[in-house]
């Protein structure tokens, strides 16, 4: 399975919703448009849902490592990768810290603008740390 192939769907499917589309509509589209495996599938919805769902949480914890920058000035992609990177840190407690955080980074390289995948990292790892995850430590009680 590649789960960054999944991430690339989820912010896809993350981005479509931000547009004004349907969450579970526009999964379906995304992931019936080719023959993916299942467990990307799989990922992908979990990773959107689950984002989807607890934007507002995920939300609190960037504006509060925002230093000099409003939340609403962050562009939509790095806005969504970085919601995606918080999900993972808070909900997929088998992936570890350091694989969110370089996922993430290079979905920025790849979707964002210039600086995203510094801006990205600095975003992610501030929360990291807030939230006291270290690199080898379990998540399950995050």
């Amino acid at each position: 399975m590649s789960r960054r192939l999944a991430r690339e769907l989820a912010l896809k499917i993350l981005y479509a919703y931000e547009s004004g589309r349907d969450g579970k509509q526009v999964i379906d589209e995304v992931l019936n448009k080719k023959k993916y495996q299942a467990g990307v599938k799989k990922f992908a919805t979990a990773l959107t849902m689950l984002t989807l769902e607890n934007k507002d949480q995920i939300d609190s914890h960037i504006k509060k490592v925002l230093q000099n920058w409003e939340f609403d000035r962050i562009g939509t992609i790095d806005k969504l990768i970085l919601r995606m990177g918080i999900c993972e840190f808070l909900y997929f407690a088998d992936i570890p810290v350091e694989v969110s955080i370089n996922e993430a980074i290079e979905l920025a390289k790849k979707f964002g603008a210039d600086e995203s995948n510094k801006f990205v990292n600095g975003i992610l790892d501030a929360v990291a740390r807030n939230l006291n995850i270290t690199k080898n430590e379990s998540r399950n009680n995050k």
